[in-house]
């Protein structure tokens, strides 16, 4: 049994998103305003195993929440649950540092299969080898450790959608990677998103990994994907 923190200000959306997801078999805590949240992750910090919030909450935003959350607990993951449906919603959600994000209205099943999408990959798998904790290529390097990414020496800042994205680029370094394995793999859902946000966000790694080199490591492979190599 995992437990859920539900930051929604409609407490008979809030009522009904804690009697489906407790009927999935999970633990719910429930806030209807940032602040609320706040206080109920700190005081679960150990066992919160995933947030799901709203965007527009009285005083803090859902936004705010959410980078607050991710500086206190980098890993603990977030789902966005929202009437805010534009790409740049979206965008400006993956920026704050959200997992996933949903537009209201939305189909009960795939809010929680995507609930259990995010656990599993925050699941902890003792059989798997420990990862090395700093990736390199050319004089590109990623410290996973640190959340730290420069590139000859020179710091690169990446959001947390950024830095995931280009840590699945090192990790298959020299491997063609399509836009369904960085969807499931990056954004960990096998949903259509229904928008370019892959596209958009190696735009954004290029502008700040590439444009002041001479040498561009993220290519792309017209009609299969994208490769980060150094030949």
């Amino acid at each position: 049994m995992c437990t859920i923190l539900i930051i929604e200000d409609d407490q008979r959306l809030a009522s009904l998103l804690q009697k489906g997801i407790e009927e999935a078999g999970h633990r719910v805590l429930l806030a209807y305003d940032a602040e609320m949240a706040l206080r109920l992750f700190r005081s679960n910090a150990e066992t919160v195993s995933l947030v799901l919030s709203d965007i527009i909450l009285p005083g803090m935003t859902g936004l705010e929440l959410c980078k607050q959350v991710r500086a206190e607990q980098p890993n603990v993951p977030i789902l966005m649950l929202t009437a805010l449906g534009t790409t740049d919603d979206k965008l400006e959600g993956f920026d704050a540092g959200a997992d996933d994000y949903m537009t209201k209205p939305f189909d009960f099943r795939e809010l929680l299969a995507r609930i259990t999408v995010l656990l599993r990959r925050n699941s902890p798998n003792p059989s798997q080898v420990e990862e090395s904790k700093i990736l390199t290529i050319a004089n590109l390097t990623l410290d996973l450790e640190r959340h730290e990414c420069t590139r000859g020496g020179v710091p690169i800042h990446l959001t947390p959608k950024e830095f995931a994205l280009l840590h699945y680029l090192m990790e298959n370094a020299g491997r063609v990677v399509n836009r369904m394995d960085i969807q499931e793999k990056v954004w960990h859902t096998h949903f259509d998103t229904g928008t370019n946000f892959i596209d958009v966000y190696i735009n954004y790694l290029r502008r700040k990994v590439d444009r002041d080199f001479s040498v561009k490591l993220i290519k792309t492979k017209p009609g299969i994907g994208f490769i980060l190599t150094n030949e």
